[in-house]
């Protein structure tokens, strides 16, 4: 139970819940225990009544009816010469009170479940809420650590497991307590010979429905990681759908998906034929302890030790404590679960951020950065991706970073954006190092184009004016007309409120680039970067974009990723970058006259664009 000590807090939050549902569940199990002494004393009665028409056919009785069947009949039935109408007066008024103390247990069950059961599922929503709210402020490495389907796994499946153990699992602990109490207490006052025979077989109840609940866990287990497996292989085929149609791997990849459902088949029968041992051995040991309790308390009614009317008030309190005990082994069961899936969970919100926020003092950003011999190894691969870099850029300034794929240009955007903390060396931004500024105003400052564009599932509208509380729709399409993409959203049934397919599968590359460029410049932040976004755009586009870049550029601090020449030729000063350090740098045409790096690569692409 270590791992499930985390959610004491919240146990400690929702505290009058759970004292006001332990208070309705002893409610109704007073009335749940009064019931078979009810059942006691009308069979008593009728016993009585029966064997003294017996002796006295024709003779006038005057006869005492409980005290618990004075309600609905008069206290003294007198003059009495028809059993048969006597005993179905009885047994109506028997009914009567039955219905009465079952509705009052009924309404208090009602309440118990309106405090416990809605305390369970209070509790669910702050826990993940909690886990959300810690998934956005951990670091990017923790997500390269980690896949999304667990992650998804562990919010959705994990806590609601730990919502039967915060529910269920408390509800009928505090239940199974109270009645086992009431309940025995009551037998034992009445016989506690008859007592321990009536309960004998009902601990090997709960041992065996432990083990079977067990076993179900396990097969369980099998079954939902199948499924999770079935679930990827879907998500993944319609996702690469386009994939799997042009490669002609639909067949072959029906009949993968057509073994791993077999194979779910399989796990999923397995666990069904262990589940069917659930009742039948509930119901065999019911009926041992109700033969024993018969059995036994029968030869002490022949001894006059008991009355009859006792046995049938066990029998009752035997069939009564029937789910207490069964659901010792399920509660058990229950508890384990939520312990695995809680211990799960504390992974993740015991995690620290690699990146978190020192100072809560509101920054007001100019666009100032320098990197000083800033080096960076990512902590999983291992791989070195940035060398002993230095620079600077002055307020609005526009720096250019090129270089070859994997040469570290997109690791240092994120460390401008500060989704990474440096390995070595110093990042300063307006003269102060990047640790010691606020990190939330800093990165509202500024507007970032990732080179791995994405797209959320909403409409278009809302997509650009993701990154701003309020924008009007002028400003959303002044920013499309930036980016070049407002003759394109016009062309959509719907225009701006088309909705986007996942990850904006229903745009072509640039379009979706476009989109991001658009959602970027319109929240007018200090600092622009710039990942390779324009590289799915032919040169026609990329000039129209550039030229309006350069006018929204104007006074603000800009980094431009690239790849090609065009695209940043025009820039304040160029980085080139080869295996994470910078071998040249300087405006465009200070490289070309060096006769380097760049000036190769400048040579080779006004080649190819002539070609």
């Amino acid at each position: 139970m270590k791992a499930l000590q985390y959610l004491n807090k919240y146990f400690w939050k929702y505290k009058w819940r759970i004292l006001l549902g332990t208070v309705f569940v002893v409610c109704s199990n007073v009335f749940t225990v009064y019931a078979p002494q009810v059942i006691r004393e009308a069979v008593n009665f009728l016993n009585e009544t029966y064997s003294s028409f017996q002796e006295n056919p024709d003779a006038e009785q005057t006869l005492d009816l409980p005290e618990s069947l004075q309600w609905f009949m008069d206290p003294q039935v007198a003059n009495v010469d028809n059993l048969g109408g006597l005993m179905l007066r009885v047994a109506l008024a028997l009914g009567l009170l039955y219905i009465v103390l079952y509705f009052v247990k009924g309404v208090f069950s009602f309440l118990t479940r309106q405090t416990i059961i809605v305390m369970s599922r209070l509790i669910e929503y702050d826990l993940k809420n909690e886990v959300y709210d810690h998934y956005q402020r951990l670091s990017m490495a923790f997500y390269k650590r980690n896949n999304t389907g667990d992650l998804m796994n562990r919010i959705s499946e994990d806590v609601s497991r730990v919502r039967m153990y915060l529910g269920p699992a408390v509800m009928y602990t505090i239940n199974l307590f109270v009645l086992l109490v009431m309940v025995i207490t009551v037998m034992l006052y009445i016989d506690a010979e008859l007592t321990l025979w009536s309960l004998a077989p009902l601990p090997f109840m709960s041992i065996s429905i432990y083990l079977v609940s067990s076993t179900i866990n396990k097969k369980s287990e099998a079954v939902q990681k199948q499924q999770s497996h079935l679930s990827t292989m879907v998500q993944e085929s319609i996702s690469g759908v386009r994939v799997l149609k042009a490669y002609n791997r639909e067949t072959a990849q029906q009949e993968t998906f057509a073994d791993q459902s077999d194979l779910y088949k399989v796990k999923l029968l397995d666990l069904v034929k262990v589940e069917a041992l659930f009742m039948p051995i509930i119901v065999l040991l019911v009926g041992l302890s109700t033969i024993l309790t018969i059995y036994i308390g029968g030869t002490k009614v022949v001894a006059g030790e008991l009355e009859i009317g006792q046995i049938f008030q066990f029998v009752f309190y035997v069939n009564l404590l029937t789910w207490p005990f069964a659901s010792v082994g399920w509660v058990t069961s229950l508890v384990q679960k939520a312990e695995a899936s809680q211990k799960r969970i504390n992974e993740f919100l015991l995690t620290d951020p690699e990146v978190v926020n020192t100072n809560e003092a509101p920054l007001q950003v100019h666009g100032g950065i320098a990197f000083d011999n800033v080096s960076f190894t990512y902590p999983d691969s291992g791989i070195e991706a940035l060398k002993n870099v230095s620079f600077e850029i002055q307020p609005g300034e526009t720096l250019a970073v090129i270089g070859r794929t994997g040469s570290g240009k997109s690791t240092l955007a994120n460390l401008v954006a500060r989704q990474y903390d440096v390995t070595a060396g110093q990042i300063r931004v307006d003269g102060a190092p990047i640790q010691d500024v606020n990190l939330y105003d800093l990165r509202a400052a500024m507007g970032y184009v990732p080179q791995d564009v994405f797209l959320f599932s909403d409409s278009i509208y809302n997509n650009i004016k993701f990154g701003v509380d309020e924008a009007n729709e002028a400003r959303v399409v002044q920013a499309a007309q930036d980016a070049d993409i407002h003759e394109n959203i016009l062309g959509f049934a719907k225009g701006y409120q088309t909705l986007l397919g996942e990850r904006g599968i229903n745009l072509s590359g640039g379009q979706k680039q476009r989109i991001s460029i658009a959602r970027a410049i319109i929240k007018n932040p200090d600092i622009l970067i710039f990942d390779d976004c324009l590289s799915a755009v032919d040169t026609e586009t990329e000039e129209k974009i550039l030229s309006a870049l350069k006018r929204i550029m104007e006074g603000k601090t800009s980094i431009i990723i690239a790849h090609r020449v065009s695209t940043i030729k025009h820039a304040d000063r160029i980085l080139v970058l080869d295996q994470g350090r910078v071998i040249e740098q300087g405006t465009h045409q200070q490289l070309v006259d060096s006769e380097g790096t760049y000036a190769d690569l400048y040579r080779q692409q006004l080649a190819e664009d002539r070609a």
